[in-house]
């Protein structure tokens, strides 16, 4: 699930009788594989159907269990979009949700329009790079794109500080690329020198586009990709930007200074509109000082190229068809290998709810989120704490020093379920029905000045990480909470319908999920409050480091493609957050039953295998090989395949359900267990 600075994302032997149901009280029967012993591939067995009988839609870079529930969300987001655009003026005065929306949706939905301005309403910065001829013009430059959400070779943010986490602070840290990963510049094969032409093609294509002749469109994508391949070679790899003590380098801005050359930071925090930055908490240094030795390695022409281009790409997406179908050639087609872009209606409806999701989701959840809902994973989730607790004191390997520390964290633990308790305002915002990309740019502008005013202020606990109709959950280690979206609190991960196990097995396991990452090898270093602080003895730690290394020896022994390899270190905290997430819902689950009773057998099913079956139809998906690779060289989540059988083989719990054997392959020769 999602990860960022600051969150962490998400999700007996021999034969078993399936039944004939194609859907039973929450379990997927239709998509068994009878063929398949659980013994030796659980995720085949629960998903070995689905798999042979569904295709990756042409519009999709993957498909499982989250698009198909996205697909039903965008049905009702659809819904309320559609009802508010038929609404007459005065039922949606100026400024209301429904104004907001409508108006947006329509502004997306005019192409006609759209194409008829072309590319005039990025005319005015055209022009504004155009006219670039100092050092002290790009770094101008710099701070207008960061006000407007375009890239630019360093980004800047406000957080939580990581080491006093009541108190938002100023962020600064690499970026400034625009293929996947730095390995795409500089990894030596096949995939990625092939990449790296198209993309310069594509550079080339998308100047041309914009209005330049073939032969400064071919020196601006030359200048491009000197600037962003320099920019890779100085970034850090991501397994050393998963090290949260390593990226957290605090100095004055008196300090920062010293460490550069050509950029001046105060007046660059002046152009931002932030006049009262005294601190600032750098990601990479070295990176830092590296782009800002840039300034003077690339000529100003460079600097005009590489502007225009983060301008070009950071709209190509709501520009003219022309434009946006080259974006997506590009970016969707060549990197993910997807064939056709998504209709019109679902791109918009997608858009709007990254751009006004707070307006967007407040009417969602009034379709879709009952009350009941909300109680009921109140529920789960103090079960599941409890659970977790229960397994900390009983740890084999742990003192009883930082038990008690890990015990405080556990019960600091927030919940959020749902949708925000306040729902932000976005009524001072200009939505107009004829000008999509202003609306883009002016929402940009809100969002950039809404988190530029808490800059030295105390941090809002009550904000919301993402938008209600999401399919996914977090852990934030800086607010040591977790939150649900309702998005995701639909079948298969949650349904009322279903039985107990098949709740604990899906989302009970995304809880368990969610909250583990408080104690997987990064959240662990944050203490109760949210602090960047170590609370564990030396002994402890290096306990829990071995047992942690075991696991990515175990992951990286999985291979995708037949010789591309799962990093075992990148992904290290999903898999912890998945090990544990799914031991401690299963303990939860059992302490359920002790009061309110065990249920019989279902379609053949223990209620325990029932919890192992919910556990693995959450992950059903599939994927495109460009999508795949992209994913590994990306994403810390492992590939559903080993969320679920990597999981599974590390549990003596589903071996006894199943009864797993020595010599199977969903044993582990050597089970690991931390939490």
């Amino acid at each position: 699930m999602k990860k960022t600075n600051f969150f962490k994302t998400l999700l007996l032997a021999g034969s078993v009788f399936l039944g004939q149901n194609a859907f039973s009280q929450g379990i997927y029967l239709k998509n068994f594989d009878k063929s398949v012993r659980p013994q030796d591939d659980f995720f085949k067995f629960v998903n070995g159907n689905w798999l042979k009988t569904n295709e990756i839609p042409a519009s999709e870079s993957n498909w499982g269990s989250f698009s198909e529930l996205q697909e039903g969300n965008q049905d009702i987001l659809r819904q309320i979009l559609e009802d508010a655009s038929k609404r007459k003026a005065q039922d949606k005065p100026k400024g209301s949700d429904l104004q907001l929306v409508s108006d947006f949706y329509t502004s997306g939905m005019n192409t006609t329009l759209i194409n008829e301005k072309g590319i005039a309403p990025i005319k005015e910065e055209w022009d504004n790079i155009n006219q670039i001829k100092t050092t002290e013009d790009i770094q101008k430059t710099i701070a207008r794109h960061q006000t407007m959400s375009v890239g630019s070779i360093f980004g800047f943010y406000v957080g939580a500080d990581s080491k006093n986490s009541k108190m938002n602070a100023v962020y600064i840290s690499q970026g400034g690329t625009s293929l996947p990963d730095r390995s795409y510049y500089l990894e030596d094969n096949k995939k990625f020198a092939k990449t790296r032409e198209e993309y310069k093609k594509h550079l080339k294509i998308m100047f041309e586009l914009f209005g330049e002749n073939a032969e400064n469109a071919q020196k601006n994508a030359d200048a491009v990709y000197k600037i962003e391949n320099r920019i890779a070679e100085t970034q850090r790899v991501r397994t050393d930007m998963r090290n949260p003590q390593k990226n957290y380098n605090k100095r004055s801005v008196e300090e920062l200074q010293q460490m550069l050359f050509n950029l001046d930071m105060k007046k660059h925090f002046e152009y931002l509109g932030a006049k009262n930055v005294t601190e600032v908490i750098i990601g990479q240094p070295e990176y830092l000082a590296m782009a800002d030795r840039m300034i003077k390695d690339f000529s100003i022409d460079h600097w005009k190229a590489y502007f225009k281009w983060k301008l070009m790409s950071a709209t190509a997406s709501s520009l003219t068809d022309k434009i946006e179908q080259e974006n997506f050639r590009f970016f969707s087609t060549e990197l993910n290998g997807v064939k056709e872009m998504k209709p019109r209606q679902k791109r918009i409806i997608q858009i709007t709810d990254g751009a006004l999701g707070q307006v967007l989701g407040k009417l969602y959840v009034e379709k879709t989120f009952p009350p009941q809902a909300k109680a009921k994973m109140m529920e789960m989730i103090d079960n599941i704490k409890e659970a977790l607790a229960e397994r900390i004191q009983g740890l084999d390997w742990m003192s009883e020093e930082t038990k008690k520390q890990a015990l405080i964290k556990l019960q600091a633990i927030t919940p959020k379920i749902g949708y925000p308790d306040k729902w932000r305002d976005f009524s001072k915002v200009e939505i107009k029905s004829d000008d999509y990309v202003g609306n883009l740019m002016r929402l940009r502008k809100f969002g950039f000045e809404y988190n530029l005013a808490k800059i030295g202020q105390p941090v809002d606990k009550s904000e919301f990480g993402m938008t209600a109709p999401t399919v996914n959950a977090y852990y934030s280690p800086v607010n040591n909470e977790i939150a649900f979206p309702a998005g995701i609190l639909q079948p298969p991960f949650f349904d009322f319908k279903a039985d107990d196990a098949v709740n604990y097995g899906g989302i009970g396991a995304v809880i368990g999920h969610e909250i583990t990452h408080g104690f997987d090898d990064q959240g662990s270093q944050y203490d109760a409050e949210g602090n960047l602080k170590m609370w564990w003895t030396k002994e402890d730690r290096e306990k829990f480091e071995a047992k942690a290394q075991k696991i990515v020896e175990q992951y990286n022994e999985y291979k995708v493609l037949d010789s591309v390899a799962v990093n075992g270190k990148f992904t290290l905290g999903e898999n912890i957050a998945d090990l544990g997430g799914v031991t401690i819902a299963y303990q939860a689950l059992q302490k359920h039953y002790k009061k309110v009773g065990k249920p019989k057998n279902k379609d053949g099913f223990t209620p325990e295998q029932r919890f192992f079956i919910g556990f693995a139809q959450v992950w059903r998906r599939k994927y495109r090989s460009e999508s795949m690779i992209q994913r590994i060289k990306t994403d810390p989540h492992s590939p559903s395949e080993f969320r679920t059988n990597g999981t599974l083989s590390n549990l003596r719990i589903f071996h006894e359900a199943f009864g797993v054997k020595d010599g199977d392959k969903m044993k582990k020769k050597e089970i690991i267990s931390i939490w």
